[in-house]
């Protein structure tokens, strides 16, 4: 999960940046700044000088020696305390989309420390995200974002009363990647206690699906192939637009909302490389994946 948490063997727990974005507003209460207040970016971390890109067909590993091979699915990734990793729980390399003015380095760097940002685990897809006390639903996404809100990255006004903030979001797939599966906004926040929390809300999604008694939406369903590595873009919507006014809103309570786009299924590098070389992997190896993309968060501190 590009944005959520993670354990490494041994079942010892270990946070990402969801969890530093929830510690940074409980630790705001007592430094009076919030040390993680972090936009959303993603990056190849490879060391073999080669230009590949967050395509899971063309995965060329993270060391020389991971390099496409039979067998590689299997080489120790590194040694830790709890146990070894293999490099089949590694995934091909993220990109981060910014939101400039203009295609300049002045613009670019300007658009990044306003945290106008987000993170794609690989696929070129597009996310945009607004928030604010006066935004419509149905409103146009981007013009009204900015005239009546702020975008990612950016930080809510104190909260008129009675009145609880509306996000507006919109995502596009890849041209040449797969369609898209739903759209969420992340919510984290500290209580009156100091305890942090978090919870996701499905806001727009595709096809005809309700959620069920339980509040949970149905899986968008699985074209993959896996034995022969493909799949087709016959589930899932090109384009996802929605609002989303937060129900449980409290204008006393530090918060951050952030959206998530997420793709329908795909293969993951291990099954194209099952493909490629004629292997077949164990049965706790995963051949399906799906892509996505988070935002920067938009915070809101009480006065």
């Amino acid at each position: 999960d590009l944005d959520g948490h993670a354990k490494k063997p041994g079942d010892t727990n270990f946070e990402y940046w969801r969890e530093a974005n929830k510690t940074g507003m409980k630790l705001q209460a007592s430094l009076g700044e919030n040390p993680f207040k972090y936009g959303a970016a993603a990056g190849t971390d490879t060391h073999t000088g080669l230009m590949t890109g967050g395509e899971e067909s063309n995965f060329f590993g993270k060391f020389v020696a991971n390099e496409p091979s039979p067998d590689r699915w299997n080489n120790e990734y590194k040694q830790e305390e709890a146990g070894v990793r293999r490099d089949w729980t590694l995934m091909a390399a993220g990109l981060t989309g910014v939101w400039a003015t203009s295609n300049t380095r002045e613009a670019i760097w300007d658009a990044m420390k306003r945290k106008e940002t987000y993170a794609s685990s690989g696929p070129r897809m597009v996310l945009r995200f607004f928030g604010g006390f006066g935004l419509q639903a149905g409103a146009d996404t981007v013009d009204s974002g900015y005239a009546s809100g702020v975008p990612m990255g950016g930080d809510l006004a104190a909260a008129p009363d009675g009145v609880a903030p509306t996000f507006l979001v919109a995502a596009m797939k890849d041209p040449e990647g797969a369609n898209l599966d739903r759209v969420q906004v992340i919510k984290g926040w500290v209580d009156s206690e100091g305890r942090t929390h978090e919870k996701i809300f499905d806001v727009v999604w595709a096809g005809e699906r309700k959620p069920g008694s339980d509040g949970r939406l149905p899986e968008v369903g699985n074209t993959v192939d896996v034995a022969n590595a493909t799949y087709t873009n016959d589930i899932g919507a090109g384009e996802l637009v929605g609002a989303f006014t937060d129900p449980e809103f409290d204008p006393a309570q530090p918060a951050f909302w952030y959206a998530r786009v997420i793709e329908i299924p795909t293969p993951r590098w291990t099954a194209y490389d099952q493909v490629k070389f004629g292997v077949t992997m164990s049965d706790e190896v995963p051949l399906v994946q799906q892509e996505r993309a988070v935002s920067s968060p938009i915070w809101y501190t009480p006065d």
